[in-house]
């Protein structure tokens, strides 16, 4: 396959913006920047409040892995398509439609919490209906998000910086959410966070109405099912990106379901001796964003893209050796050590690999790659989190203990994920082999790159003779 089309590579004397907010500078940017660190620490309050909500009406694993599955698989199904619709509409008005839905769906859980907090025979199936109702509008907004991205940074350079800014907006908003959570579950319950969630939206969408973005010039469409397939072939035919969604699904099936689902057992556990398992829970998801924090203010002080292939295998090995250690302590203050070095790793992993996909692929085909990112990251997770939930469920029956279910459970998914580091970094530099020409000719390797900037100059020069 051809290399992807890339931008002229820039003139080397012109001065690089350094500074670890230079994507700050884009007002667009910054209006998106604050509208969704407040929308997002009502997110994580909801992420929170859901699985215990399950949790504690419950106490059935199978039942965390459902709902987990019913919010997310919508994404595995639609995502692509989505992509194809992403690349056609005017994503900033999609995106105020998507954030709005998603306002009445967190409103709705908190009528729910509030009107049915100790009835599971309602609670329950209407919690999976309104998990899938997220599911569908995540499918949407997801790969529209991802894309509009490159709308809001107009200077090339400064996309890496965004997408690390990004992700350390979302984990800054991951240290407050979880901890708030378990505070406020642990004095007036899960209908609060629910509706904190509702009322943060509005910020997001008042962000997004007060963008001036330049419209994109107009393109001819095919059929979807066209594009849909330009699209797969773009991905599976481009060997890097190929192989990091791969890399990205597996952590995605594996890992990451098995964390999210079965951290309540974790929490219940470590509280039970005091009564505050909803308070262990959410120190349990801070000590998380944490790690995770620190991966993106360090990926945000990078100046350049190269060398995160490398990045990203140190980092797969990272979180997957802390994750069975997280699975053989059995002590809350050593797994609140062990736990920050899984939410660095996985970050560090995921925004790495979205960084560099994003600076190899073409313009036109954005939407649909990063829906297929989408897939990779949040869409495999449906079938990790039933998975993680029958494992954990059938090995608790064979040791007459859930915690020790969990734990199995989670040294099983990290032993999958590091024999996938091994595999990633034997293909890296092959990898490489194949980037660092589209590196050179968007200037990302300068010195290479002005040395094509002077052959440029002397035939332009020619031709004009």
């Amino acid at each position: 396959m051809a290399a992807p089309s890339v931008l002229p590579y820039p003139n080397p004397n012109d001065e690089p913006q350094t500074g670890v907010l230079r994507a700050l500078r884009h007002k667009n940017y910054r209006l998106f920047f604050g509208g969704q660190l407040i929308s997002l620490v009502g997110t994580f309050l909801t992420q929170m409040a859901t699985i215990w909500f399950v949790y504690r009406l419950t106490k059935d694993t199978r039942l965390l892995g459902i709902v987990g599955f019913a919010g997310q698989l919508p994404l595995f199904v639609l995502a692509p398509f989505a992509g194809v619709w992403a690349d056609r509409v005017n994503r900033q008005k999609f995106l105020v439609l998507t954030q709005t839905l998603s306002m009445f769906q967190s409103a709705a859980l908190a009528v729910l919490a509030f009107e049915f907090a100790n009835k599971p025979d309602i609670a329950v199936p209407a919690l999976i209906a309104l998990a899938i109702i997220q599911g569908l509008i995540n499918a949407f907004d997801l790969p529209a998000r991802q894309a509009f991205l490159v709308e809001m940074v107009t200077d090339r350079a400064d996309l890496a910086n965004a997408i690390a800014l990004n992700s350390t907006m979302v984990h800054g908003a991951r240290l407050i959410g979880p901890a708030a959570a378990g505070l406020l579950i642990a004095w007036v319950g899960e209908g609060l966070c629910f509706t904190i969630d509702a009322v943060s939206y509005i910020a997001v969408i008042a962000a997004l109405v007060a963008m001036r973005v330049q419209p994109r010039p107009p393109k001819e469409h095919g059929s979807v099912m066209a594009e849909l397939k330009e699209g797969a072939k773009y991905v599976w035919q481009f060997k890097p990106v190929r192989v990091l969604l791969i890399l990205m699904a597996l952590i995605s099936l594996t890992i990451m379901p098995a964390l999210t689902t079965l951290m309540p057992i974790f929490g219940d556990h470590f509280g039970a001796a005091t009564g505050h398992g909803a308070q262990s829970f959410g120190f349990l998801g801070t000590a998380s964003g944490l790690g995770a924090l620190t991966a993106s203010i360090y990926l945000a002080t990078r100046k350049t893209v190269v060398g995160l292939g490398r990045l990203i295998a140190l980092a797969v090995g990272v979180f997957s050796i802390a994750a069975m250690g997280l699975a053989s302590v059995d002590h809350f203050w050593l797994a609140l050590l062990m736990i920050p070095f899984i939410g660095w790793g996985m970050i560090t992993s995921f925004a790495s690999s979205n960084t560099i996909i994003q600076m190899l692929t073409d313009d036109d085909k954005r939407g649909r790659v990063m829906s297929f990112f989408a897939m990779a990251f949040v869409g495999m997770t449906p079938f990790g989190n039933l998975a993680a939930g029958y494992i954990a469920h059938r090995l608790s029956i064979h040791t007459g203990d859930q915690f020790i279910g969990a734990q199995k459970t989670i040294f099983l998914a990290a032993c999958v994920c590091l024999i996938g580091g091994v595999f990633y970094a034997r293909v890296l530099p092959a990898m490489r082999d194949i980037v660092r020409p589209i590196y050179i000719k968007k200037g990302i390797l300068p010195e290479l790159a002005a040395g094509l900037n002077a052959v440029d100059e002397i035939v332009e020069a020619g031709e004009q003779k």
